[in-house]
């Protein structure tokens, strides 16, 4: 009686959350129509790239200082995203990650729960990772960061702080997550994974050796943003996705996979601009990879952009420097390769948009995203 009270309520409240958020705009409401303009049954595959931290003068100051063209410039379809969270005009990663995922905008540090119903014990919101997976898709997850690190986790978690790292780590284990790569969180270990079907891998020998249906939890211990690897036995991000995605590709359905490049945003915030640039050069390299798979494989949407500003790079004379060691509001890009239907050339979006419009592209419609509310 009582749980059937607590479960009303939840539902109750939820409704609310929702009532409330689409008043003030916090997301835009889903019809049939808007899920058929965006449909493109050409679209299989989806390839998400996340640069964190990555503003439009990251670009500049990469290409001026490293002297190297980026593969992200010659997307023909290039637009921007607008971020911020529920409970700031200046979003977290946390907060940005769960607006990429769920369509939801949450509070800053809250993981793919709703903004004001925080305990995800009772109820959150699917992302769009989960529902490609509930679709029969193939889904992944790789970053340069932590496994447990904001990013990742909301793509493959729910929790309502971001530092509850064991917790993560148990909601990635019950996940139906084919693959999720990174450096090690800390507290995972082999056995454990093992009990919950996961192959471990913590190194590069490792990682290659995996065969395509098995499920795997990486857990790298050395750099993996840098050019080249950091040491023999240690791949780089660019390694990772080229990996995963032969892992993936066999799927009948087709697979989501999202990538990260944790540490542009990472050493944005130290002002360490050497290292930045090192980082961003391999996030586009890694940009490359994909682009060329997709072209070969003809049914792959690329999607690139960034949860928010780091540093606040200004330029200043004939140079780009760093005016701040935190993130800013400014709008970041938006790149897309293999249709037209997610945004168009030069269009400028709020970044909850974005998984919506994935889901409209591969066919879902409002009853599969972005308020489907699980009670658990």
């Amino acid at each position: 009686m009582f749980a059937a009270f607590i479960l009303k309520f939840l539902s109750a409240l939820t409704s609310f959350v929702i009532a409330f958020c689409t008043t003030f705009g916090i997301w835009a409401p889903s019809t049939t129509k808007e899920a058929a303009e965006h449909y493109d049954s050409n679209i299989k595959n989806v390839i998400f790239l996340i640069g964190d931290g990555m503003g439009f003068n990251h670009l500049n100051k990469t290409k001026l200082e490293r002297k190297v063209p980026l593969t992200m410039d010659t997307f023909e379809i290039q637009g921007a995203s607008m971020t911020r969270s529920f409970s700031s005009s200046v979003t977290d990663s946390a907060a940005g990650a769960t607006a990429l995922s769920t369509g939801i905008r949450t509070n800053n540090g809250a993981l793919g729960v709703y903004p004001l119903d925080l305990n995800a014990k009772y109820s959150y919101p699917k992302n769009i990772r989960e529902i490609c997976a509930e679709k029969g898709m193939m889904t992944g997850v790789v970053t340069t960061d932590s496994t447990g690190g904001a990013t990742p986790s909301g793509f493959s978690a729910h929790e309502s702080d971001r530092d509850n790292n064991e917790e993560i780590m148990y909601d990635q284990l019950a996940s139906d997550i084919d693959l999720i790569w990174g450096a090690s969180n800390g507290v995972l270990t082999e056995e454990l994974a093992a009990e919950n079907g996961f192959d471990y891998v913590a190194t590069y020998s490792e990682m290659m050796a995996l065969e395509e249906g098995s499920r795997s939890f990486g857990q790298f211990t050395n750099d993996l943003w840098t050019l080249e690897q950091s040491d023999a036995n240690t791949p780089n991000l660019e390694q990772m996705a080229v990996k995963a995605v032969d892992l993936l590709d066999d799927a009948d359905e087709g697979f989501f996979l999202m990538i990260e490049g944790a540490h542009i945003d990472k050493h944005s915030h130290n002002n360490d601009g050497e290292k930045m640039t090192e980082a961003l050069e391999e996030f586009d390299r890694t940009i490359a990879a994909m682009l060329e798979y997709a072209e070969e494989d003809g049914e792959t949407l690329v999607i690139v952009t960034a949860d928010h500003e780091t540093g606040v790079i200004k330029l200043n004379g004939d140079s780009y420097t760093f005016t701040s060691g935190s993130h800013s509001g400014a709008n970041v890009p938006l790149l897309v390769y293999g249709t037209d239907k997610l945004i168009t050339k030069d269009e400028t979006i709020n970044n909850y948009e974005i998984p919506i419009r994935i889901a409209y592209i591969l066919g879902f419609d409002e009853d599969d995203f972005p308020f489907e509310v699980v009670l658990v």
